[in-house]
């Protein structure tokens, strides 16, 4: 993978321009939706000069994140020669613009054309090769003027969307966010989980007078219910067996996933631990959620 970047650093404060280019079948709607999926306002194939203007109106528009990006090529016909003045005149502005450029061999893009059974856009009578040469030569101004330059040939679509995310989102949106979900099974498996665990195991507050009323929440049924030899054991080997599967996730662009521990009814047993292991994963660097489905339904 050939990536090159100069330019400012990326950050994370409001104020982002993004202008995707490059040639077709690079992949440039891919790493569009990849910012779209991030929250970023994206408009495609307009005119050069329409840029800094629609940037203007989204960054006025209330409540809405200013992160903008538009993508850019020569579909946009005679206007497009004007794509290197413009990206000047904006890169003299108080914002933080950077030109993408996606690029791809010959024989990927050749590959790429054949299984979507689509012409090149700048073939006319001739053939894709032909097509793809010469819109090489025509954006090889805008590959030496880009702020980042990626050849997507060895890459995915997964791959090159989690790419984006390296390079454009925030810290957050680069995570694996977790969700411990704790239900009862008495009002049925919870349909969003990746992962359910039985917990009916561990011993049942429920039978204990002093704690029936009290939730998993509480540090007396916490502890109860933690301290079964059973339930330690289950949570060390939860988080043994759970850790390998959040690195796959990450590495295969999976970037929310849901943990569903149930008991019967979702007050005691899978409240507690839920929130320990929900606990145990944040130590280990995971954005953690945790929501309890069923307390308060008995």
């Amino acid at each position: 993978m050939n990536t090159e970047q100069t330019g400012p650093p990326r950050s994370e404060t409001a104020g982002d321009v993004v202008v995707i280019t490059g040639l077709a079948g690079a992949g440039r709607e891919t790493a569009a939706h990849a910012l779209e999926d991030m929250g970023w306002y994206v408009v495609y194939n307009i005119a050069p000069q329409l840029i800094g203007t629609l940037y203007d109106l989204q960054a006025s528009a209330e409540g809405r994140d200013n992160r903008f990006a538009v993508v850019v090529d020569p579909r946009s016909g005679p206007f497009f020669s004007e794509l290197s003045d413009v990206v000047m005149q904006l890169r003299k502005q108080d914002l933080r613009l950077r030109l993408l450029f996606l690029t791809a061999d010959e024989a990927t893009l050749v590959r790429r054309f054949d299984s979507v059974r689509r012409p090149h856009p700048l073939q006319g009578e001739e053939g894709v090769l032909e097509g793809i040469r010469r819109e090489r030569e025509m954006l090889a101004p805008y590959r030496r003027m880009a702020d980042m330059v990626v050849d997507t040939s060895p890459l995915n679509v997964h791959q090159l969307t989690m790419k984006m995310r390296t390079a454009f989102g925030t810290t957050a949106e680069r995570r694996l966010t977790v969700t411990m979900l704790s239900f009862g099974f008495k009002y049925g498996i919870p349909i969003e989980a990746d992962h359910v665990s039985d917990v009916r195991f561990i011993p049942n507050p429920y039978w204990v007078p002093e704690l029936k009323a009290q939730r998993g929440t509480d540090t007396a049924v916490a502890e109860y219910v933690l301290g079964d030899a059973n339930a330690a054991e289950f949570v060390d080997r939860y988080l043994d067996m759970i850790t390998p599967v959040l690195r796959g996730y990450t590495a295969e662009n999976k970037h929310f996933t849901t943990l569903a521990i149930g008991c019967t009814g979702g007050k005691h047993r899978s409240v507690a631990v839920s929130e320990k292991i929900g606990d145990l994963l944040r130590r280990a660097g995971h954005a953690v959620r945790i929501r309890h489905r069923d307390l308060g339904r008995e």
